[in-house]
């Protein structure tokens, strides 16, 4: 178990995920590098803010750039010895891999190849890699639990991560590196990406615009909250050892219709629906069966989604609130 403080690489840091992990690192006393190309994905100011406690701590150093970058990977390994590599940099989202499969590759394949490579050569032993619930494709037995079969992905995303976790354990066989791969449940909270769904719903119910509900509304989803995940991602750090995957769910579902009325009840506005075929690449639900990550990592999520959205909602109400960056 490792329990003391270390220097500490996150990619992805300026991310929703990362800029919230950053910030817990650093109140635990390490120091954190955070590597972040600040992809315009969704816009790079709402990123630049997520920092902007992190920037204020002397512990923690930013580097602006790209984890398919060589040069600049064995600059930073070799100039920093680095205890643990923790690795949530990637394309992220299911929709918009359908539309471009080979960025979705060159990013969190080769990008994640490029990471381990860099640890392998500079001799970094820990590495924690985020990845998804999407790699339980539509698995009919549910919840899902790490020993269940995920050999069908139904989205280029979720084919990606699950090839990163395969490349994490190839390179924990081959060179010793201690892997664990988190598997994300839809996670939210303050920070969240602005196209994810609550904080769309959330923006667009707020202002009276009309939201687009694929299906019918009973698709479903396991909502954790990112401090749990965070948690989640610390309690993981602290009991790495060889290989091993972690479900990080809130372990329980919640309908697409039910999350609108939630959403709606908490705005105190009527949500305005356009019904809408499902999309392909969606997933019917996802669960988390959270039973070994309870045992092997003492963790469990505290945060449930009422409370959790109540937190969000204050959040996005306070950061529209006056003339700032709209999100």
């Amino acid at each position: 178990m490792n329990t003391g403080t270390e220097t500490i690489l996150v990619t992805g840091a300026a991310g929703f995920i990362g800029s919230s992990l950053v910030e817990r690192l650093l109140a635990a006393g390490h120091t954190v590098v955070g590597l972040d190309n600040f992809d315009s994905f969704y816009d790079p100011a709402l990123k630049r803010r997520n920092l902007e406690t992190a920037e204020a701590n002397p512990d923690y150093r930013l580097v602006e750039g790209d984890i398919r970058d060589r040069d600049l990977l064995d600059r930073e390994m070799s100039g920093t010895s680095f205890g643990t590599v923790i690795h949530l940099a990637a394309r992220a989202g299911v929709r918009p891999s359908i539309a471009d499969p080979e960025l979705y590759t060159s990013v969190n394949l080769v990008g994640t190849t490029c990471l381990l490579e860099a640890c392998r050569r500079h001799g970094i032993t820990r590495f924690l890699f985020g990845s998804s619930s999407s790699v339980y494709g539509n698995n009919a037995k549910v919840p899902f639990a790490e020993d269940d079969p995920v050999d069908h992905p139904i989205s280029p995303y979720a084919a990606t991560k699950k090839a990163g976790e395969v490349l994490c354990h190839a390179h924990h066989h081959l060179f010793g590196l201690k892997v664990a791969c988190l598997r994300f449940f839809t996670v939210y909270g303050p920070r969240q990406r602005p196209e994810m769904a609550i904080h769309h719903f959330t923006r667009s119910i707020a202002n009276g615009l009309p939201i687009q509900q694929f299906g019918d509304g009973s698709s479903a989803r396991d909502y954790t909250y990112v401090d749990d995940i965070v948690e989640g991602i610390i309690a993981a750090m602290d009991h790495l050892s060889g290989y091993h995957v972690w479900n990080l769910g809130g372990s329980r579902t919640i309908t697409l219709a039910g999350l609108i009325e939630m959403i709606s009840t908490r705005l105190d506005h009527k949500a305005l629906i356009e019904v809408k075929p499902m999309q392909p690449g969606d997933m019917d639900r996802t669960w988390a069966d959270t039973t070994r990550s309870r045992k092997e990592l003492l963790w469990e999520p505290r945060t449930g989604i009422e409370e959790g959205l109540d937190r969000f909602v204050s959040w996005y109400r306070a950061r529209n609130s006056g003339p700032e960056i709209q999100t």
